[in-house]
C-alpha cells in the first residue's frame, strides 16, 4: 500500500508506540524471513482461533499491545494510549461502533490474561472476546477512538484482493490529506 507493506506500517506503528520492536505470532515457516530483525513466536496450538494468538503474545511477552498484521491503518497514539491503560487493567480495548463492538485484535493485554484465556479455550470458546468476564477491562470509548480517525479505517483489515484495492484507495486519501 502506497509502496509500502502492511506488515512493516504496523511495525513500525508499534515501535513508535512501543520504543521496542514487537513480537511476530505466526506460523509460516518463512516469518522470520517477512522483517529481519522481529522475533517470531508460532501460535501455542497452530490451526486455531485468533484467541490462541492473543493467549501466545500474552504468555510470551506480557503487558503486550496485538495488532493483526492486515490492520494498515492503526495509528502510534492510539496504540499508546491502550498501552496506559493497562497499568489499571489486564486488557485495554478500543470500542468500534456505535454499540459497543469492540477490536480484540487491536487491543492490549496483561499477564492475568493467560490464565483467563487457557480456562475459556478449556471451555471450548475460542472467540477472542471470550475471558473478558474473568479479567478487568477498560475500554477506550468510541467517543475517545474518534480522535484519532474513523473506527472503519483505523481497524480496516484486509483480507482479500478487493480488501487490497479499498485499502490502496484509503491510502491515497489519507496520504492527500496530510
Amino acid at each position: 500500500m502506497g509502496g509500502r507493506r502492511i506488515l512493516d506500517r504496523v511495525v513500525d506503528a508499534l515501535e513508535r508506540a512501543t520504543g521496542d520492536p514487537p513480537l511476530l505470532i505466526a506460523n509460516a515457516p518463512d516469518a522470520a524471513a517477512w522483517r529481519p530483525g522481529l522475533t517470531v513466536v508460532a501460535d501455542s496450538y497452530p490451526g486455531q482461533a485468533s484467541l490462541v494468538g492473543l493467549l501466545t503474545a500474552v504468555e510470551a511477552a506480557a503487558p503486550v499491545l496485538c495488532v493483526a498484521w492486515d490492520m494498515p491503518f492503526v495509528p502510534p497514539a492510539l496504540l499508546s494510549d491502550l498501552a496506559a491503560r493497562l497499568v489499571d487493567a489486564d486488557v485495554a480495548i478500543p470500542e468500534s461502533a456505535p454499540h459497543r463492538a469492540v477490536e480484540p485484535l487491536c487491543a492490549g493485554y496483561g499477564p492475568a490474561c493467560a490464565p483467563a484465556i487457557r480456562a475459556a479455550l478449556g471451555r471450548g470458546d475460542a472467540r477472542a472476546v471470550a475471558f473478558h468476564a474473568a479479567v478487568r477491562v477498560a475500554r477506550l470509548p468510541r467517543a475517545a477512538v474518534l480522535q484519532y480517525g474513523d473506527p472503519a479505517v483505523l481497524f480496516f483489515n484486509v483480507n482479500t484482493l478487493d480488501d487490497l484495492t479499498r485499502a490502496e484507495a484509503l491510502c491515497r486519501s489519507r496520504d492527500s490529506l496530510q
